[in-house]
């Protein structure tokens, strides 16, 4: 089982890590109902993607 000789600095190991971020999503209003959403996703809110109704809505 391979073992490393030296340890490694503290540095380093944060150098590897300055990636580890998260992110904000994205979010835009919904062309139907103007309702902040995900792109390319269906709206919670009134169940249209590209102008059409995909999902009947709750009301």
């Amino acid at each position: 089982m391979a073992v490393p000789k030296r340890r490694h600095s503290s540095t380093r190991g944060k150098k590897r890590r300055t990636h580890w971020k998260l992110t904000i999503p994205a979010v835009h209003p919904c062309s139907h109902c103007s309702q902040p959403k995900r792109p390319h996703r269906v709206c919670p809110n009134c169940g249209y993607y590209d102008g059409e109704e995909v999902v009947a809505s709750k009301a």
